[in-house]
């Protein structure tokens, strides 16, 4: 199984460009004195075949960063990219075959269909477009995930880390060029946790593939390439080659670097805490 991005070179992918990209990503829920900014004028690149994590405190906007990312939530202002495709455009209908062709998703909940076998789940969303898989690549995903003899296993038959197993086979099965993975390990036991974090890693290494991920957890972090960490509704950090005891302590920090503004509302470098004057050159 492969361990944290710490002890692996960067996935392949620096020079193969951006798989998505957010210019001024803006989202607020409300209207007038209720508004709630959830993310403000975000600028943010996902560099293609790397593993990216977003941290941040409740309510930071972590989750709704990946949710317009991916298309599954509308922006108040901006734009989001997926590779050339301006998703922030294009029609319901449009969205939604970008969503099914595009992008794959793995959820806490697994969200697996009860009455269909792990092979099946693994098609599905396939299926229902009327696609065929590519076979030799749904061979190397099924055995990369280790999955190979529980294919006639319904979920209830499966162990947590084996259902998590089968959606990111699911996620993967149709090469997507992103795939979204929205806190994975949080209803897993540790061992689980990390074996799935570990196929997340497996599938940058050795499949080439991008992966989004939230998580609260700075150990799952430690697998990722890069964690961005957010706070009230801003990327105000970023940390490479992240390791469990780095994001800890970057975390505990927080409360002087988790906003890129200071009590009277100037502008705040990250890295040091101090106020930028924003009329210098």
């Amino acid at each position: 199984m492969s361990t944290a991005a710490a002890e692996h070179p960067l996935g392949r992918a620096e020079a193969d460009g951006i798989a998505a990209r957010a210019r001024s990503l803006t989202k607020a829920y409300g209207s007038g004195e209720t508004t709630v900014l959830a993310l403000d004028a975000v600028d943010v690149d996902i560099a293609r075949g790397r593993f990216t994590t977003v941290m941040g405190p409740s309510g930071s906007g972590k989750s709704t960063l990946m949710h317009c990312l991916a298309g599954l939530d509308t922006v108040s202002a901006g734009q989001v990219w997926l590779g050339e495709t301006e998703i922030t455009r294009l029609r319901d209908r449009d969205l939604t075959r970008l969503r099914r062709d595009r992008i794959g998703f793995m959820f806490q909940s697994f969200n697996l269909i009860p009455t269909l076998n792990a092979a099946e789940n693994i098609t599905l969303p396939m299926d229902i477009a009327g696609k065929k898989p590519d076979e030799k690549w749904l061979d190397q995903v099924i055995d990369t995930l280790g999955l190979r003899d529980r294919l006639k296993h319904r979920p209830s038959q499966l162990s947590g880390g084996q259902q998590q197993r089968v959606a990111c086979a699911r996620a993967l099965a149709s090469r997507p060029e992103l795939i979204f993975a929205d806190e994975p390990t949080g209803n897993l036991d540790s061992r689980a946790g990390l074996e799935v974090l570990g196929f997340l890693r497996e599938a940058v290494d050795q499949l080439g593939q991008t992966v989004v991920m939230v998580t609260h957890d700075p150990g799952a972090a430690a697998h990722s390439d890069l964690v961005l960490f957010l706070g009230d509704g801003r990327i105000v950090d970023r940390m490479e080659r992240p390791t469990a005891d780095a994001v800890l302590e970057r975390m505990k920090r927080f409360d002087t670097i988790r906003a890129a503004f200071d009590g009277e509302g100037a502008p705040v470098d990250v890295h040091t805490t101090e106020p930028v004057d924003l009329d210098k050159d």
